[in-house]
């Protein structure tokens, strides 16, 4: 364990007299709340008994009379505390001794009391009781505000505020309207489809075979069974197993999972809605979208406007329909239609995009749009049309061969969702797969599985379908204003918080010395230190040995780097 700091062993002991005192800071019974701060000022009434309970967020003691802010979970109240209004008797102790000197900032407690207005308007707790419900040991990193209204020291780092959410959300209120907005856009979708008389479903998240997409899956174990498992990578291939089965429309919230990299669009696990629909193809599909994506903007922000970093986005359908190798076409000035394998990996390579012998055409088609045309769609736009190589999963085009009938929603330069007129020719459909084996034996490890049991099904036949798979955590970050995906997750994949590692003076002194400096020179940090030359050798040495820092070099000449 952690050595304690000063606050948290005062609080320790703060919580010992309080048991002194008979006085349990963890009581088990109910507190009856029937009040909260969201009920001013529609319910205020001068004078009205109520009930509050939630975390104690600032107080200003004056002698005998206390103001102080309240947190329930719908915001802030502030209270007054008088010492005589609360202790009617000659014992004086449970306002001198509990509320003024054992209780802290961030404690929970449970208030009844009567409401009033201060003299300054604010509607006001006047509390005639109060019963400690959690004694905090930990204290809160609350930010401050100086006399000109300066905030500083506030809850702001990154790592810390994904990795401790819990005391994000107590401190920066505003992350707290990100996910009840989340939530909101989630209710949204969901009343959208059940009001189509489409069934809410759920598909199994351990498979045996991960199918349903491109992508690494991770990998398990049942041991009972002795047979490798898959978590999802897509639920599309259940989904359609119930098409089969007869259900006209079926849509589930899925949670999958992706053993690839983690940047400001990716996490390993994600949300995401697939829904889908007998009897219908992809251009029906994207008008429900459009009207979907609509519906979600009013019922948000009350129209369909929303500002996206630099960008005001328009979700007003329709949106504009641009055939992919169009699109290539129009930004490269290259037409790829007919190129081979070969032509299109020079082509990308020539384009100075990144590419290996395993991706087949589907893959170079889809990094020569990745990297040269996607971000030029800012508004929603649908790119349609795809190469059949690119989507194993897909319909032939009605008019091309060549191509399949495919859509992707791009919206402010990334792609939002992804539908289908879905393939049910059982023949095609494992022709299909067996060139994805192909790919996979040339070493492409996202390449598709054969799922057998799909093909069986698909031979019982399965209606004309469209398909559909929505980005839910991409969605909220664009309808949130969000640049990072951690900001929409409550808890995302974070690295094993590193142990804390002991430093000397000199290493913590080289440790600010490095921090401090705006061009991480390593002579420019080795000046501000101020140490000898044996000990800065020998502070630099322990430190990198530490995996705290590392030397690099460049044409510039030598720097120090802090490592995560």
């Amino acid at each position: 364990m952690s050595k304690l700091s000063e606050q948290e062993l005062i609080r320790r002991e703060k919580r010992e007299e309080l048991k002194k005192l008979g006085i349990n800071a963890y009581p088990a019974e109910l507190f009856p709340v029937n009040f909260y701060s969201n009920n001013l000022p529609q319910d205020y009434k001068e004078g009205k008994k109520v009930i509050i309970a939630g975390r104690l967020m600032s107080r200003r003691i004056q002698g005998k009379a206390s103001f102080a802010e309240l947190q329930d979970s719908k915001g802030k109240i502030q209270v007054y505390f008088n010492r005589d209004e609360i202790c009617t008797s000659e014992d004086k102790s449970l306002y001198n001794d509990v509320y003024k000197k054992l209780l802290d900032i961030g404690d929970i407690i449970g208030i009844e009391g009567t409401l009033f207005t201060t003299m300054v308007g604010e509607q006001t707790v006047k509390v005639t009781l109060f019963t400690l419900l959690n004694k905090s040991l930990r204290p809160l990193p609350l930010p401050k505000t100086d006399a000109e209204g300066n905030t500083y020291d506030g809850f702001n780092d990154a790592e810390l505020r994904y990795r401790m959410r819990y005391v994000d959300l107590i401190v920066n209120p505003e992350v707290k309207n990100t996910f009840l907005k989340r939530s909101k856009i989630i209710t949204a979708i969901r009343n959208f489809l059940s009001d189509k008389g489409y069934l809410e479903v759920e598909t199994p998240i351990l498979q045996p075979i991960p199918g349903g997409a491109a992508a690494r899956p991770f990998t398990t174990h049942h041991n009972a069974l002795n047979i490798p498992l898959y978590l999802r990578i897509a639920n599309e291939l259940y989904l359609k197993r119930l098409i089969v089965g007869g259900f006209e429309g079926v849509f589930e919230f899925a949670k999958d999972f992706r053993n690839e990299g983690m940047d400001r669009t990716h996490n390993p696990e994600f949300t995401v809605m697939e829904l889908y629909v007998a009897y219908k193809d992809y251009l029906w599909m994207m008008e429900v979208t459009e009207n979907l994506l609509e519906k979600i903007a009013i019922d948000l922000n009350q129209k369909t406007n929303i500002k996206a970093g630099e960008h005001e986005i328009d979700f007003k359908a329709p949106y504009p329909r641009v055939p992919i190798l169009e699109a290539i076409q129009t930004h490269t000035g290259i037409d790829v239609s007919n190129m081979s394998e070969d032509e299109l990996r020079k082509t990308a390579t020539d384009m100075g995009l990144e590419v290996d012998k395993t991706m087949g055409e589907g893959k170079l088609v889809d990094q020569i749009f990745g990297g040269k045309c996607e971000h030029h769609y800012v508004q929603p736009t649908f790119i349609i049309d795809y190469p059949k190589s690119m989507s194993p999963l897909t319909k032939e085009h009605r008019t091309n061969p060549k191509l399949t009938e495919r859509f992707e929603l791009i919206v402010n330069g990334k792609e939002l969702a992804n539908a289908y007129s879905e393939l049910n020719d059982p023949i095609d459909q494992k022709e299909r797969f067996e060139s994805q084996l192909a790919l996979s034996e040339k070493g492409d490890d996202e390449a598709m599985y054969i799922d057998h049991d799909f093909i069986r099904a698909l031979e019982y036949g399965m209606p004309p379908t469209s398909g559909i798979g929505i980005g839910i955590d991409r969605l909220v970050m664009l309808m949130t204003n969000k640049s990072s995906i951690q900001e929409v997750l409550f808890f995302p994949q974070m690295r094993p918080e590193r142990k804390a590692e002991a430093l000397s003076d000199e290493e913590k002194l080289v440790m600010d010395s490095i921090k401090k400096s705006d061009s991480k020179g390593l002579i420019a940090v080795k000046t501000a230190s101020g140490l000898s030359n044996k000990k800065w050798d020998n502070s630099i040495k322990k430190l990198t040995l530490k995996k705290l820092v590392k030397v690099v070099k460049n044409e510039e000449g030598l720097f120090i780097e802090i490592l995560d």
